[in-house]
C-alpha cells in the first residue's frame, strides 16, 4: 500500500512539473538564444557559466538543506501523515515549483541581481533596503537551525563526520580538476563519486570525536562549522561551491532512488495515524502545518538561492524550468520519503518512542527510516542509516557555506559595497549572530531544555514561508507594470501571506519563545507589513516600467 501512496504522489509531481512549466515557458517566452548574466556579467567569483548538471547538483544541493526531510516528519508527528502528505503535494507543484522559476526568472532578466535589487528596480530603492534586512534576518534564522542540525547529526554520529570530512577533501580536489588542470568533467565524475561513496563506509571506520566545549560536542562542532562557513563563503565558487555541490548531488541522487525502489519493493505497510486531530501541542493544523513542513512544499529560501548564486551561473534561459521548477519537483520528492519513514512507525516502534521522548530528532527517525529502506539491497540497517545520516549532513553543510554567501552578499547590496576585499568583514557580520546564539538556552512551556533547532524551527518556518508570499507579490508587481496576466502569482501570493502572517501572531502571542527569537520574529512581522504596503501601493499605481 505504501509503494502505491508512493507512486501516486511521484507521479504528481512529475505531472506537475510537465504541464505547469510549459505554462510558465510561453508565458515568460523562454528563449535559449537570450544572453544570459552569466555570459554578460562574467567574472569567474561569482559569475560563471556552468554546465547544467552541475548546476542542477549546486542548486538542488542548496535549496535541499534539512527542509524537506524534518518538515514533514514534525507535521506528521504532529497530524498525522495525510494533512502533511496533501500539502506536499499541492504545495510544491501549484506553488513552491512555481515560486522558484520566477524567482529565477525575475533575477534572470536582471542581469542576474538578487531578489533585492530586482524589488529596488521594480517598486522603490526604499523598498530594497528594507527587504534587504529581512532577508539578512532570515538567513540568520538558516543559519542557526542548520548549523545546529549539523553539529547535532555529527556529535551522535563521529563517523558521518568522518566522511563529511572527506567529502570536503574530495570536492577541492575535484574543484582543481576541473578549473585548475581543466580535465575532462566525464572522467571527473567516474574518478571522484566512486571516492564520495566510499567515503561513507570509511567514514564509519574512523569516526571523529571532539573535546566538549561547555559540556557538549554539540557547541564544538558548532563553532568548527561556524570557522567552515567563513572560509567557504569567501572562496570562488570554482574552489568549493560547484565541485561539492554537484559531488553531493550523487549522493542525494541516490539517496532518492535508493529510497524510492525500497520504498516499492519492501513491502513496507502503513503502520502510522493518518490523522491525529486539528489541534497539536505546536497549535492549530492552520496555520501551523504549512509553516512547519516548510521547504517540503514551498520556501521563500529558494529565491535568495535563485536569485543570489544559481542566476549567476546558469548558461541558458531553456535551463530554467529544469533547474527552478524540476529542482522542486525532486526536493518533493525528498519530502515523500521523509513522510514514509513516519507512515512505517508503528505506534510500538522504538524510533517513535525515542522521538517523542526526546532522544532523537527528525533527522535521526530519517536516518533510521533509511536503514531500513537499505535493507531490502541486503544492506546492513546500520550502515544504510549512516549513509542517511550523512546524505543529511551532506544538505546541510552545502545550505550552511551557500547562506553564509548570501549574507555576504546581502550586506554587500545593503551598504553599496564594490570592492571585492570587503567580503572578509562582511561574512564575518553574517556569521557573527548564530555564533552568540550556540551558547544560549532553550526550554519549552514545561522547562525543558531543547535544542536550539527545535525552539526556533516554528518561527523559521512562518519566516521561510512570508519570504515566499513576499517573492511572489513583487514579482507579481512586476508583471503587471509589463502589462502582463499576474493571477498564476496573485492567488499564491494572498495564500501565503495570509498563513504566514496567521503563524506569526500565533507564536509570537503564545509566548512560547525564548526572548531572542520572539524579538527577531516580531521586528520581521513589522517589517513585512511595511514591504506589503509598499508593493500594493505600488500594484495600485499601474504604471508600467520605465
Amino acid at each position: 500500500m505504501l509503494a502505491v501512496l508512493f507512486l501516486g504522489g511521484v507521479t504528481v509531481l512529475f505531472g506537475g512539473y510537465l504541464i505547469y512549466t510549459r505554462i510558465l515557458d510561453r508565458k515568460f517566452e523562454v528563449n535559449a538564444t537570450n544572453p544570459v548574466p552569466a555570459e554578460t556579467e562574467r567574472d569567474d567569483v561569482d559569475y560563471v557559466p556552468t554546465r547544467t548538471p552541475i548546476l542542477f547538483g549546486h542548486h538542488f544541493a542548496s535549496i535541499a538543506g534539512a527542509g524537506p526531510i524534518v518538515g514533514p516528519i514534525v507535521a506528521a508527528m504532529l497530524f498525522g501523515w495525510v494533512p502533511a502528505l496533501l500539502w506536499i503535494l499541492l504545495g510544491t507543484t501549484l506553488i513552491g515549483g512555481m515560486h522558484d522559476y520566477v524567482a529565477l526568472m525575475a533575477s534572470i532578466r536582471h542581469r542576474g541581481r538578487s531578489i533585492g535589487e530586482v524589488t529596488g528596480k521594480i517598486i522603490s530603492p526604499v523598498t530594497q533596503k528594507i527587504l534587504l534586512v529581512f532577508l539578512w534576518l532570515t538567513l540568520i534564522y538558516v543559519l542557526v537551525v542548520f548549523l545546529n542540525l549539523t553539529a547535532t547529526t555529527f556529535a551522535g554520529n563521529g563517523g558521518v563526520a568522518s566522511s563529511s570530512a572527506m567529502f570536503i577533501v574530495l570536492a577541492i580536489l575535484f574543484g582543481l580538476w576541473l578549473y585548475r588542470f581543466r580535465l575532462p568533467a566525464l572522467g571527473g565524475t567516474l574518478l571522484f563519486v566512486p571516492l564520495t561513496f566510499l567515503a561513507v563506509y570509511l567514514g564509519q571506520q574512523v569516526p571523529l570525536s571532539m573535546p566538549e566545549i561547555g559540556g557538549s560536542a554539540v557547541t564544538t562542532w558548532s563553532l568548527i562549522l561556524i570557522v567552515y562557513c567563513y572560509i567557504a563563503s569567501v572562496t570562488p565558487v570554482g574552489i568549493l561551491l560547484q565541485p561539492r555541490d554537484y559531488l553531493s548531488s550523487f549522493l542525494l541522487y541516490a539517496l532518492v532512488l535508493g529510497s524510492a525502489i525500497g520504498l516499492l519493493f519492501g513491502g513496507f505497510d502503513i503502520a502510522f495515524t493518518p490523522f491525529i486531530g486539528f489541534r497539536s501541542p505546536a497549535g492549530p493544523l492552520f496555520p501551523i502545518l504549512f509553516v512547519v513542513i516548510a521547504c517540503g512544499a514551498v520556501s521563500g529560501f529558494h529565491s535568495v538561492i535563485a536569485s543570489g548564486t544559481t542566476a549567476k551561473q546558469l548558461a541558458s534561459e531553456k535551463d530554467i524550468k529544469r533547474i527552478g521548477f524540476g529542482a522542486m519537483a525532486v526536493e518533493g520528492g525528498v519530502a515523500l520519503i521523509a513522510l514514509a519513514t513516519v507512515i512505517i512507525l508503528g505506534g510500538d516502534s522504538e524510533v517513535l518512542a525515542a522521538y517523542r521522548a526526546h532522544e532523537i530528532q527528525a533527522t535521526g527517525v530519517f536516518a533510521r527510516g533509511m536503514g531500513q529502506f537499505a535493507a531490502v539491497f541486503g544492506v546492513s540497517p546500520t550502515l544504510g542509516a549512516a549513509f542517511g545520516a550523512l546524505a543529511i549532513s551532506t544538505f546541510l553543510l552545502t545550505t550552511l557555506d551557500t547562506v553564509t554567501r548570501l549574507g555576504r552578499f546581502i550586506f554587500h547590496e545593503f551598504f553599496g559595497i564594490k570592492r571585492v576585499q570587503a567580503r572578509y568583514l562582511s561574512t564575518l557580520a553574517t556569521v557573527i549572530v548564530p555564533t552568540v546564539m550556540i551558547f544560549l538556552k532553550f526550554h519549552d512551556a514545561q522547562g525543558n531544555s531543547l535544542p536550539i533547532w527545535k525552539a526556533v524551527w516554528p518561527v523559521f518556518g512562518a519566516t521561510n514561508q512570508l519570504l515566499a508570499g513576499l517573492t511572489l507579490l513583487i514579482i507579481t508587481v512586476w508583471l503587471k507594470r509589463q502589462g502582463k496576466s499576474a493571477l498564476f502569482t496573485a492567488i499564491p501570493t494572498v495564500f501565503m501571506i495570509l498563513v504566514t502572517l496567521s503563524g506569526f501572531v500565533y507564536l509570537v502571542a503564545g509566548g512560547k519563545q525564548n526572548t531572542l527569537v520572539e524579538g527577531i520574529a516580531i521586528a520581521l512581522f513589522c517589517i513585512a507589513i511595511v514591504l506589503i504596503s509598499l508593493c500594493v501601493r505600488k500594484l495600485r499605481e499601474g504604471r508600467p516600467l520605465d
